[in-house]
């Protein structure tokens, strides 16, 4: 006799597809901001040590301060983005929410009052200390080398965590992105893909 109850499955591997729906969400948030709502979510990033500006933890790397913005957050999200997918299989989301949460936090403790913070740079500088993270601490070649590959083609991001007064950048939200996915980085040491 056959039983009735759907059979539990085991969550569906992420792959590269992921992302570039992802890319592609951004891009029309930005769009219908940009064409419909003249820049009007933008504030619903965050806005710090406000309440009103919690809410920006999880939608500032939706936001945009136009496609320029967009257009140079694309490619590195999909680059160290597909690193995170093989590195963390089925748990990148989770692990992306992770960065997303603990980057936004520290983004909202630290940042000056006043400002508005967007953008998915600080998620992709989690994903950059992640993969540096764990590209030093593993004893993999394979960890060497993407590591090695990661510096030379991103390994400037690090002077984007410094403060710059004359660029209106989120340094803060960088620098706690960056935190944020090294502490990942640290805690999935040794871990395998699922």
């Amino acid at each position: 006799m056959k039983s009735t109850h759907p059979r539990k499955t085991r969550a569906e591997r992420p792959t590269f597809r992921y992302l570039l729906d992802l890319v592609l969400l951004a891009w029309v948030i930005e769009a219908v901001d940009q064409f419909l709502l003249g820049g009007g979510l933008d504030r619903f990033g965050i806005q710090p040590r406000s309440s009103y500006g919690l809410i920006g933890i999880p939608l500032m790397p939706w936001l945009h301060g136009g496609f320029a913005h967009l257009s140079s957050n694309t490619l590195p999200f999909l680059t160290l983005g597909y690193i995170m997918i093989k590195a963390e299989g089925r748990r990148f989301f989770y692990s992306s929410a992770v960065i997303i949460l603990l980057g936004g936090i520290g983004t909202w403790l630290i940042a000056a009052p006043g400002g508005i913070h967007i953008g998915a740079s600080g998620l992709i500088y989690g994903y950059f200390g992640y993969v540096m993270t764990r590209a030093i601490i593993e004893s993999r070649p394979l960890w060497l080398l993407t590591g090695i590959l990661v510096a030379l083609f991103y390994g400037s991001m690090v002077f984007g965590v410094l403060p710059q007064n004359d660029r209106p950048i989120s340094w803060e939200g960088h620098l706690t992105g960056m935190l944020a996915g090294i502490w990942l980085g640290r805690r999935h040491k040794g871990m395998r893909s699922t």
